[in-house]
Parts: C-alpha cells; sequence; structure tokens
C-alpha cells in the first residue's frame, strides 16, 4: 500500500509538472497572404476552419512577416533576431552558402529554451535554415547550378527531439522527410499530398504514437506546411470543387491585380483557383490538427498559433510572388488561441512582427526570466491576455538583400510601417527609389506620394534610421 501510494505521489507530481507550464503548437504555412482568410471578407476563399478558430483566439490582422522570403522569416521567428545577429539575410541555397546564410548552431532559439525547462519539442516539416553543401542530396531540386535541399543533423535542430523534416522541398504530392534517426542519405518519399501527411504525423504526436514524447512533460510542436507555396495545382481535387462555378472575373476585384494580357496577369488568372483551393486544404489540416486536440483533451492547455512566413503577390504589382515591399507579400495569417487565457478578438490595430513571437510564446508560457536579453522581439504576452495599452506603434521590414555581407547594406529595400502610411527606400542597379503609400486611403498600393517634404516622410524617415542603427543594418535611406 506505501508502494502503491509513493508511485500515485509519483504521478500526481509529474502531471502537475505536465500542467505548470502549457503546450505549445505552431503551426507555420508557406506564402499564405493575410488578406486570404474566409473571415475577413477580402477574398472569396474558404477557410470554415480558420473562420471557426478565429472566434476562439486572437487574430492580428496587421502582422507582416518583417523580411517576406522564406528562410529569413523563418530565422527570425525561431531566434527573435534581425538579419544582422542570425546570419540569414536571404534564403538558404547552394548560392548563399558560401557566404554563411544558415542559421547558425549556437544560436539560441525559443525551442532551445523550452528544451532547457523540460519541454518535449517536435518538428514536422519544412525547415529552410541549413545550407546544402556537396555531395548534394539527389533529390528533384538539387541541381549543380543551385541547390536547395539538405539534410538537418541533431545538432542543428535546436532543441527539437522529435524529427520529421526537410529542408525544402516543393513537391507537395510525393514529399520527402528525415525521420529523427535518419542519417543524411536515408531520407524517404511518401506518396500523399504533404500537408495531409504532415497533420496525420501531428495526430500521432499528440496520442504519443511511438513513444515519440516524454507524456509527463509540456511539449511543443512545429507543423510547418509548405503549400500553398508553389506549385499551386497539387491539392486533392475535393479542395478544387468550391471554386469550379466561380466566374474568374469574381476573383478579380483588387485594383493591384495587372489586366489580362499582361505576363502578371495572366498568371494571376492563370493560377487563383488552384492557390485558393491549396489555402482550403491546408485550412481543412489545420482543422484536424485543432480536432485532434480536443479529442485529446490537450486543447485547453495548449497556446496554438496559426501564421506563415510571408505572403505572395501571385502577379499583382507585377510581382511573380514576395520579397518586395508590397502588402500581399508583406502580411500574414496569424490567430493564437488559448482557451481562456488569450482574449479572442479581431484586432486590426496591433502591428505585430516575426521576432516578436519568441518572446511573447516563452512569457505566456511562464518563463518571462528565461527570455535571454540579446534578442530584439518583444513580448506582448500582456496586450494578448489582457489588451494591456502598450502596443508596438511601428513595423521594420527589408527584403531583396544580396548573399554577400559585403553587400548588404547597398542591396534591397527597408522600410517602415505604422497604422497608416508605409515608407520604403529600395535600392536597384546603383540607385536609391523611394516609396510612400497611404495605407488607409491607398490600401492597394496604386499611388506613390513619396516627396522629401511630405509630413509622413518627416514623421518616419527618422524613425527608420534610428531602428536600422538599432539593428546595425548599414542600409542609407539617402533618396
Amino acid at each position: 500500500l506505501r508502494l502503491l501510494a509513493f508511485l500515485l505521489l509519483l504521478h500526481s507530481l509529474a502531471l502537475a509538472q505536465q500542467n505548470s507550464h502549457p503546450n505549445i503548437v505552431v503551426i507555420l504555412t508557406d506564402q499564405w497572404r493575410g488578406q486570404a482568410l474566409g473571415f475577413l471578407g477580402k477574398e472569396k476563399v474558404f477557410t470554415p476552419n480558420l473562420d471557426a478558430l478565429s472566434n476562439e483566439g486572437l487574430v492580428l490582422t496587421q502582422m507582416v512577416a518583417n523580411y517576406p522570403v522564406c528562410s529569413a522569416a523563418r530565422a527570425m521567428i525561431f531566434s527573435g533576431t534581425y538579419p544582422v545577429k542570425n546570419k540569414v539575410h536571404a534564403n538558404a541555397n547552394s548560392k548563399s552558402a558560401p557566404f554563411g546564410v544558415e542559421l547558425p548552431t549556437d544560436m539560441v532559439c525559443w525551442s532551445d529554451v523550452l528544451k532547457q525547462q523540460g519541454y518535449s519539442n517536435g518538428y514536422i516539416g519544412k525547415w529552410h535554415l541549413d545550407a546544402p553543401y556537396r555531395p548534394f542530396i539527389p533529390t528533384a531540386n538539387n541541381k549543380e547550378d543551385l541547390a536547395w535541399n539538405e539534410w538537418t543533423p541533431p545538432h542543428r535542430r535546436h532543441g527539437f527531439d522529435y524529427w520529421y523534416a526537410y529542408n525544402t522541398y516543393d513537391f507537395h504530392s510525393r514529399p520527402m522527410y528525415w525521420d529523427t534517426k535518419a542519417q543524411r542519405d536515408s531520407f524517404h518519399y511518401v506518396d500523399q499530398w504533404g500537408p495531409e501527411h504532415e497533420a496525420d504525423k501531428a495526430i500521432d504526436f499528440f496520442n504519443n504514437k511511438g513513444n515519440v514524447r516524454n507524456p509527463n512533460e509540456p511539449f511543443s510542436l512545429v507543423v510547418s506546411i509548405n503549400p500553398p507555396h508553389e506549385p499551386y495545382n497539387t491539392a486533392p481535387a475535393q479542395y478544387h470543387e468550391p471554386y469550379k462555378n466561380i466566374p474568374i472575373d469574381d476573383l478579380l476585384t483588387d485594383a493591384d491585380i495587372p489586366p489580362a494580357g499582361t505576363p502578371m496577369g495572366n498568371e494571376y488568372r492563370r493560377d487563383i483557383k488552384n492557390y485558393y483551393a491549396s489555402i482550403t486544404g491546408v485550412d481543412a489540416q489545420i482543422g484536424r490538427i485543432i480536432r485532434a486536440l480536443k479529442d485529446a483533451k490537450l486543447f485547453d492547455n495548449t497556446i496554438i498559433l496559426v501564421t506563415a512566413d510571408h505572403g505572395n503577390c501571385l502577379g499583382k504589382h507585377g510581382e511573380h510572388s514576395k520579397n518586395n515591399i508590397y502588402e500581399a507579400s508583406l502580411r500574414i495569417p496569424f490567430i493564437i488561441c488559448w482557451q481562456g487565457k488569450i482574449k479572442a478578438g479581431i484586432d486590426s490595430s496591433f502591428l505585430g512582427s516575426l521576432p516578436d513571437i519568441y518572446p511573447t510564446l516563452l512569457d505566456l508560457a511562464g518563463l518571462k526570466k528565461q527570455i535571454p536579453g540579446t534578442i530584439d522581439g518583444i513580448s506582448y504576452a500582456d496586450y494578448f491576455v489582457g489588451r494591456s495599452k502598450r502596443r508596438p506603434s511601428e513595423q521594420f521590414f527589408m527584403g531583396a538583400i544580396a548573399y554577400d555581407p559585403a553587400e548588404y547594406g547597398r542591396s534591397g529595400f527597408r522600410g517602415i510601417r505604422n497604422a497608416d502610411y508605409k515608407l520604403a527606400f529600395q535600392k536597384k542597379a546603383g540607385e536609391t527609389m523611394a516609396y510612400l503609400f497611404d495605407l488607409r486611403n491607398d490600401p492597394f498600393e496604386l499611388q506613390n506620394i513619396y516627396r522629401a517634404d511630405h509630413p509622413q516622410v518627416k514623421l518616419l524617415k527618422p524613425r527608420l534610421e534610428m531602428l536600422l542603427k538599432n539593428y546595425k543594418d548599414d542600409f542609407s535611406v539617402d533618396d
């Protein structure tokens, strides 16, 4: 009896430890623009599961990807820092590899902190923070002139114990993965649409199939889904069905879509239904993940974040996809839910940034003291929980930076965005172009109203210069 009582006590203590910190589930999608959510009513896209989640969580409609390209955005999310610190100032591939463009091993990510605090951490899907090296892995997107994919060895997984991932691979109908114990040459393919398979693996993780996590510890899980990243036509047929009878003209109401007969106008018309079908398919998998959490009685004690690494112009403004200054590229979905803790609602005033995710998640999880003082991000947990007055008044953004760090300050664009205006400077062919958009009165950014004596330029330009100085970015905003 004494032994039984002792074992029951240990079990109770383990459960108490498990419940002392919430679980964390981050669903990170790729190339999903923030305007493409059904409940917002801006685009005719079907997202019933996120529509439902928006009633249970906090929605930030003004969230941006501060560097709207895959690797750079992901590095900011995981490291809480901007590229000068985290070294990921471009996409990780074989052309950027000689310049060290990959997440440093000694960078302390939020997953490293969780690991130190006893969390079981899992990662499923796209990583894209490691550079390829020769001999390149023999996958379809690794060519001699440009390679993208690479194995992530255990010492570079930043505290993620369970690993079922790849760096980047865009063949969504037959994805490939390395599992936790796989070596570099022992990846495998799956004959299933990537988002569906990754939702399956997430559900297995929640149910602890194969004992992949410690059931007596809180867990974090990242489900990094590649679609709606191109190619857009891979979603299973049932997700295309809602769009079959919608006239194409009904999907062309935004003023920033180029006309038919132009290359980007034609591209938009060709891809928009397939893009929406991919979104609807991913939404269905997010719904499965949420239902699985509820079925496993984990939902109430789990912080759930759904977001994306960047948006997608899809031809808008003559831009193929991302890595540009426009709203369709910068804006991303952001829904965060913690039942009974995070105050639900749609917030169109909060100016969220990717580096802030790191400290906010740790703060919400009761780990405020463990947040490193070296990160750039700021915790807004108090705002998420109780709508405190403290909130950001601006967003710094950047992109299209050259691979060579010596060209860092002489390439790409930098900008600042507030609730009403966006100011940006872009360097091309040795010249600097300046842009000012009135986001409230010109939401599709059709009129560049920049002039040096504009009141908003006088307000925002010094703020941008100060942010560049703070982040040790030597980009000059000389117009």
